[in-house]
């Protein structure tokens, strides 16, 4: 059996491949280039692992040629291609809304092209972004609500346009699926996570800047002991091995189909994870801001008891999280 994963080099997207392949699935990936390629197959070495290049995702026809290749191979497709906000890029619209909207239109599209009938589920990473509410930051949030933001909010500002991109995105997968319920038989799954922490998939990737919900924890360790730290800004993480179950869960199990996954283990700040460092690697204290006893807890924002449920995971705790991220940065810097 063979699974299509779309912006296979990612950060989450690496760790859904491991694991796929640790179960013999066939893996197809996309990416954007082909040093991408050339560096992911060196670091797999994994003959069940091959890829297809699809530079640009606007394109409502971006996945066609890959669809109509391996239109017999493909049983399952994971959808994980979207655009981050780069700086300096203002130009919101066109690189990351209607990128992202276009990229899910174009593969879903493809399918019902070339595998309408074959593809047995299709499985959307996409984010609790999409869920909560940009006007509301009381609100608890679950995998019934979606983020009312408005496309002009959304061409604003970086923050807001992947709040858009995330949202617009996923509703017009669910869109689609409304629209062409007689013409294609695959089931459908989002995965909406909330912060993902873990390793990176390999060490040669750890740089002094991580992924964007990594550096949450990797930022810790370059700040000096005298630094205050917030105590009340809620966020939420939840571990990267626990987001690439959920994804393959999702994609083999039917009774999933139809669901949003809300990905959640808990509340942080960046006190918390000082403290949770500090605690775990006392060789760098007094190097990094210091641990303080009974800091404030930040306000739960997200309910995942639904989805917990669902899966019948049990989340990875904070202090495993924050370990995987932290003992492989100070492994590079030599501090081990």
């Amino acid at each position: 059996m063979a699974v299509l994963v779309t912006g296979a080099s990612g950060f989450i997207a690496l760790h859904v491949i491991n694991l796929l392949l640790s179960q013999n699935y066939k893996v197809i990936g996309t990416v954007r280039s082909q040093d991408k390629v050339d560096k992911i197959i060196k670091q797999f070495n994994n003959p069940n692992l091959s890829f297809e290049l699809v530079t640009d995702i606007t394109k409502l026809d971006a996945f066609d040629e890959t669809l109509k290749k391996h239109s017999n191979e493909i049983d399952y497709v994971i959808h994980m291609a979207s655009p981050l906000p780069d700086e300096g890029n203002t130009d919101f619209e066109n690189h990351y809304l209607l990128l992202a909207v276009n990229g899910t239109k174009s593969v879903l599209s493809a399918i019902k092209k070339f595998a309408p009938k074959s593809v047995k589920h299709v499985v959307m990473t996409s984010s609790i972004v999409a869920m909560l509410n940009v006007n509301d930051d009381s609100a608890i949030t679950t995998e019934k609500d979606w983020n009312p933001i408005t496309w002009e909010q959304a061409k604003t500002s970086s923050f807001l346009c992947y709040f858009g991109s995330k949202t617009y995105s996923e509703k017009a997968a669910w869109d689609f699926l409304k629209e062409n319920k007689d013409e294609v038989d695959f089931k459908f799954t989002t995965v909406n996570p909330v912060m993902v922490f873990g390793r990176q998939m390999f060490d040669e990737d750890v740089k002094d800047t991580l992924n964007v919900s990594c550096e949450y924890v990797n930022k810790i360790l370059y700040l000096p002991p005298t630094e205050k730290l917030s105590q009340d800004y809620a966020m939420s993480y939840v571990h990267v091995d626990d987001v690439a179950l959920a994804h393959v869960m999702a994609m083999r199990e039917d009774r999933l189909d139809g669901e949003r996954l809300l990905l959640s283990a808990g509340t942080y700040s960046d006190q918390l994870v000082a403290n949770s460092i500090n605690k775990q690697f006392p060789q760098v204290k007094g190097t990094i801001p210091a641990a303080i006893e009974n800091c404030d807890k930040p306000t739960i924002r997200y309910d995942s008891t639904a989805t917990q449920k669902q899966l019948g995971i049990e989340w990875k705790s904070f202090d495993v999280a924050v370990y995987d991220i932290a003992h492989q940065a100070l492994k590079r810097l030599g501090k081990l």
